[in-house]
């Protein structure tokens, strides 16, 4: 189907909904600018939508059979939602898997300092990213800070209307001669990407003194010291809303599309399925794109530990029952794809890269040079796959990242593909991946979102 262009079949009724669905997805991206953020949002959404806590049902020593519909948090940067079916043990589960971190800079633990009267706030950045791309725009600060006392503090800011911005410096074009020799990579330094806090001294006389009168400033507003950064998360964003783009007002520029368009959608499909007959699940992790590590990352014990505690409400909890329902399980892992750019055509195999407006993308192997580091999916699964979105008018391709030599990227596939299920990249085609700002196709969004519900109905 990757030759028929999406819009070129919609009806009314579908132009309706593709808007729909972007409206709500351009509300998501924008409040959920960081994983904490994107688990509220995610929560909420379940709530409504009358999924519980997980935690609240075991203190209770509830029971859960088909119908129920759970949700369990990770240290508030992971979630994962279940809505029961008929037979778990038999059937496994149908499982959408998305990350939601994106690439960022982050506040390192003492990141402020003073020199020459600037006061800046010292990064590391968080991902990978082409540096270059952070100078001269504006940023926004988001995150918590933790207090000793055990209180924490929500910071956010650069997003409202008369809120400041921050910024990195780059050095102006007259004196960049040197600079623009450079490679690349080394244009900007990871050292350099320091944001500029604020240039006004408390006083004249004292030390550091536009460093004190930003410290000054933070008690004030948000009641935190100096020391409170050693215990804080604070994440730099680009600052402003996500965009409609192009005349035809085809396309959603924002930050975040690397994986919240995943997110989003596999979201909204859980939320649309009522009643399926195999469990449906909703998992959605921390850290993919730095190795998907740590307590919060797919690499955690939080959704095998989860899937024990929803067996053990069912009173069918024994490591042989959680190996079978995961070995009897089916996943669409959902991370985005690159899109085929005809401005640097030489990257891709064109006739294997994702389109826009072509649908939900398929990988059948991610990884780079050689596959390395691939799940590779079987083509039994594949074949059934294609059934299903076929059945259910969804558009799809398939796709590779780039050409064999050029490069490669992983997902968090690999990882749940371990347990013996059946597990494919799926996703959306986006534009300037990993840049501060992405883009993607609404037809693309609201095609995920069709293929998503079709395989927690179908699979």
């Amino acid at each position: 189907m990757k030759e028929i262009n999406a819009w070129t079949g919609y009806s009314e009724k579908d132009l309706e909904a593709v808007e729909q669905i972007s409206s709500g997805y351009m509300n998501f991206l924008d409040n959920g600018k960081t994983e904490r953020e994107c688990t509220d949002a995610i929560v909420e959404m379940a709530e409504k939508n009358g999924y519980r806590n997980l935690d609240d049902i075991v203190a209770a020593g509830e029971k859960l059979e088909k119908g129920s519909k759970v949700y369990a948090v990770n240290m508030h940067k992971a979630v994962v939602l279940f809505n029961m079916g008929e037979d778990i043990l038999r059937d496994g589960l149908n499982i959408l898997g998305a990350h939601i971190d994106s690439p960022r800079l982050d506040l390192k633990q003492n990141p402020l300092y003073e020199s020459d009267e600037y006061a800046f706030l010292n990064t590391q950045y968080y991902g990978g990213i082409k540096k270059y791309q952070w100078v001269t725009m504006p940023l926004a600060i988001h995150g918590v800070v933790a207090k000793k006392d055990g209180t924490t503090v929500k910071i956010r800011i650069g997003e409202e209307p008369g809120d400041p911005v921050f910024f990195v410096t780059d050095l102006l074009v007259h004196l960049a001669q040197d600079q623009m020799e450079k490679k690349a990579s080394s244009v900007v330094e990871g050292e350099a990407l320091d944001i500029i806090a604020g240039t006004i001294p408390m006083d004249g006389d004292s030390k550091d003194s536009v460093k004190a009168n930003v410290l000054k400033l933070l008690k004030e507003k948000y009641d935190i010291e100096e020391d409170d950064f050693w215990s804080s998360e604070l994440e730099i964003v680009p600052a402003g809303n996500a965009r409609e783009a192009g005349f035809d007002r085809s396309m959603i520029l924002g930050y975040g599309h690397d994986d919240r368009c995943c997110a989003y959608t596999s979201v909204l499909a859980m939320m649309n399925v009522e009643s399926p007959l195999k469990t449906a699940c909703g998992l959605f992790v921390d850290k993919e794109e730095i190795g998907s590590v740590g307590a919060t990352g797919m690499r955690s014990a939080f959704f095998e530990d989860t899937l024990r505690e929803i067996l053990d409400r069912m009173g069918i909890y024994s490591e042989l029952n959680l190996r079978r329902v995961l070995r009897g399980s089916r996943m669409l892992s959902s991370d985005v794809s690159a899109a085929y750019d005809p401005l640097y055509a030489d990257r891709f195999d064109k006739a294997n890269a994702a389109q826009f407006g072509r649908g939900i993308v398929f990988n059948k192997y991610t990884g780079g040079r050689g596959k390395s580091g691939s799940n590779d999916a079987n083509a039994e699964y594949l074949g059934h796959l294609r059934k299903i979105f076929s059945d259910n008018n969804v558009m799809f391709q398939s796709a590779e990242l780039g050409k064999v030599d050029v490069g490669g990227g992983g997902t968090i596939a690999y990882i749940l593909s371990l347990y013996g299920m059946e597990v494919v990249d799926s996703g959306i085609a986006v534009l300037s991946m990993h840049a501060p700002w992405e883009a993607v196709s609404k037809s693309d969004l609201y095609e995920a979102e069709k293929g998503y519900e079709a395989f927690l109905k179908n699979a």
